[in-house]
């Protein structure tokens, strides 16, 4: 395998996936994305309609660990999420 090979192995993304589920409101997730992530209230609630109609949305991307962490804190607010690697 060469350096270059190797290097675009180790610097492949992960995200963290939020799936819809029937449980929680739109306005719960919506103000768990402005919470938890930051986001400002337009894009947690682009967001959410995303994970609404499409059934799931990347709200992070980042090395695995931290995306882990992610998963993590959404299950603990309830919420669908599974981290996916990119590409």
């Amino acid at each position: 395998m060469s350096q270059e090979t190797s290097e675009t192995v180790v610097e492949r993304q992960w995200h963290t996936v939020v799936h819809n589920d029937p449980v929680n409101l739109m306005t719960y997730v919506q103000w768990v994305f402005e919470s938890y992530f930051g986001m400002t209230p337009t894009v947690a609630r682009a967001r959410m309609l995303v994970v609404h109609r499409d059934g799931r949305a990347v709200v992070a991307t980042g090395g695995r660990e931290s995306m882990e962490r992610h998963v993590q804190a959404m299950h603990a607010y309830g919420i669908h999420a599974t981290l996916e690697q990119e590409g």
